[in-house]
């Protein structure tokens, strides 16, 4: 039975500024929360930003959770209110059909693999002069429209469609709502956030990511494809916070 878990975090706390800093620090903190081995279940999160004065931790897994460690390192243990909120999934997974529409949010790593990257780091570069390598590389999308690209071609294989913008979202700003090359028309999607996160992993080189938050509304087209992708994830770095879709009701301004 998987389960959706909502953490407040107080950003002024000596431990939340490590594990706000860093999606290496922000995994440990999640999966501390997963009972048995969290390595044996796909365990999905995402930070929400918004108001940095109350960050917002979501976290979708298969086992019930527990955030005590979260809400006493992390939170507000001696105030009220839901410190960790954690909802059974089941009645939204019920919901989930053809022809059904939902606003949503997701926070993804748009990239692409190429053999020739235009701007190869200096590894890549090492790699390229000794000939050509085994594996392309896996490079991030750095341009909004390269991302928003990158979304909207991936739709169709994650069981949704994105509808067409309604008028007032269609005269939004470039930036606020820009459209995808080969679309007709500008889609009900936005970006809430775009980040370069850059921290450390072990010994080696710096992992970089390129994220990108998206907001707006879906239609589904594939029950059982959408469900997969729910439950699973989208897209790379999932251990890192990317990959978490959620849904709420449509307003009548979304």
């Amino acid at each position: 039975m998987p389960y959706l878990s909502r953490i407040r975090i107080n950003p002024l706390r000596a431990a939340s500024s490590k594990i706000l800093a860093s999606p290496r620090a922000m995994r440990g903190l999640v999966m501390g929360g997963i009972p048995g081995n969290p390595l044996d279940e796909r365990v999905l999160w995402r930070l929400d930003t918004d108001n940095p004065r109350r960050p917002q931790l979501y976290v979708l897994s298969r086992s019930k959770p527990d955030w005590t460690h979260a809400v006493e390192s992390a939170g507000w243990p001696d105030a009220g209110g839901d410190h960790a909120l954690v909802t059974d999934y089941t009645p939204l997974l019920a919901r989930i059909e053809v022809g059904r529409r939902f606003a949503f949010r997701l926070t993804a790593n748009p990239v692409q693999n190429t053999f020739a990257p235009q701007k190869p780091s200096a590894g890549q570069q090492l790699l390229l002069e000794a000939g050509r390598p085994a594996r392309a590389f896996r490079i991030g999308h750095r341009t909004a429209a390269a991302q928003l690209h990158w979304f909207l071609e991936r739709t169709e294989r994650w069981g949704f469609t994105v509808p067409e913008a309604r008028t007032d979202l269609a005269a939004a700003k470039p930036q606020d709502n820009a459209s995808d090359a080969n679309a007709a028309s500008p889609r009900e999607v936005r970006f809430v956030a775009r980040q370069r996160t850059s921290f450390s992993k072990g010994a080696g080189k710096p992992v970089v990511l390129h994220t990108v938050t998206f907001e707006g509304a879906l239609e589904i087209t594939d029950a059982a494809t959408f469900t997969t992708h729910l439950l699973e994830g989208i897209g790379p770095a999932k251990a890192y916070g990317c990959g978490l879709l959620t849904l709420a009701p449509l307003t009548a301004s979304t």
